[in-house]
C-alpha cells in the first residue's frame, strides 16, 4: 500500500487539491485547487498546476512545468522539464477596447487538451491546444505540437510532424520513408519483442503485455 502523500515545504498546495497516496510535491511547486493528482506520481520543482488540472497515477512531472486549466494527463505518462502547455489558440489580456482586463477564468475560449496513458512529452516543448496525445505517442524535445498526435508516433520539429512509430517501451519500430510508414502486419520491437500491426499510419499492438 502507497505512503501517505509528500509535500516539500516550500511547496503550494490549495484548499481543494487532491493528492494521491505515495505521490511526491517538490521545491517550489504550486497546485491550484481544485486539481486532482492521483498516486505514486512524481512533481519535479517549481512546476505550476492550474485549477481544474487532471493528473492520472505513476504521472512524471519534471522540473519547470507548466500545465494550464483544461489540461487532462492519464496514468503513466511522463512530461519533462519545461513544458508548455497551452488552452487559448487566440489569447489577448484585454477586450478589444483594451479599458478591461480579461478574466484568467475558464470561459468560452478554453480549449481542452488530453495527454493519453504512456505517452511522453519531451523537454521544453509546447502543447497547443485542442488536441489529444495519443497513447505511448512521443513529443521530441523542443517540439512545437499543433495538432493531435496519433498513438504510438513519434513528433519532432516545430510545427511538429511524425517521423517514426514507437513501441511502448520507447524504441522505434518503424519510420517513415518519403514522408510515409509502409504498412506491415507483424512489426516486432527489437529491444522488447512486443509486437504491432500498421495500416494507414493507424498502430494496432499484437501482444500488449497483460
Amino acid at each position: 500500500m502507497s505512503a501517505a502523500p509528500f509535500v516539500h515545504p516550500t511547496a503550494i498546495v490549495e484548499p481543494g487539491a487532491q493528492i494521491g497516496p505515495g505521490t511526491s510535491i517538490w521545491d517550489h511547486v504550486h497546485v491550484r485547487g481544485p486539481s486532482t493528482i492521483g498516486s505514486d506520481c512524481i512533481v519535479g520543482g517549481k512546476s505550476y498546476l492550474a485549477y481544474g488540472v487532471e493528473v492520472g497515477d505513476r504521472v512524471k512531472i519534471n522540473s519547470r512545468v507548466y500545465i494550464c486549466n483544461g489540461v487532462t494527463i492519464e496514468d503513466g505518462v511522463m512530461v519533462s522539464a519545461g513544458v508548455t502547455f497551452t488552452n487559448d489558440r487566440y489569447p489577448r489580456a484585454t477586450d478589444p477596447s483594451l479599458e478591461h482586463l480579461r478574466s484568467s477564468e475558464p470561459d468560452e475560449h478554453t480549449q481542452l487538451t488530453r495527454v493519453r496513458r504512456g505517452a511522453t512529452i519531451g523537454a521544453s516543448a509546447v502543447i497547443g491546444s485542442g488536441l489529444e496525445i495519443g497513447p505511448f505517442a512521443m513529443v521530441g524535445m523542443g517540439s512545437v505540437v499543433l495538432r493531435t498526435v496519433p498513438a504510438f508516433h513519434l513528433v519532432v520539429g516545430s510545427p511538429a510532424r511524425s517521423i517514426a512509430v514507437v513501441c511502448r517501451c520507447g524504441e522505434p519500430v518503424a519510420r517513415h520513408h518519403d514522408g510515409v510508414i509502409e504498412d506491415a502486419e507483424n512489426v516486432v520491437c527489437p529491444a522488447c519483442g512486443l509486437r504491432y500491426s500498421i495500416r494507414s499510419g493507424e498502430v494496432a499492438e499484437l501482444n500488449p503485455p497483460s
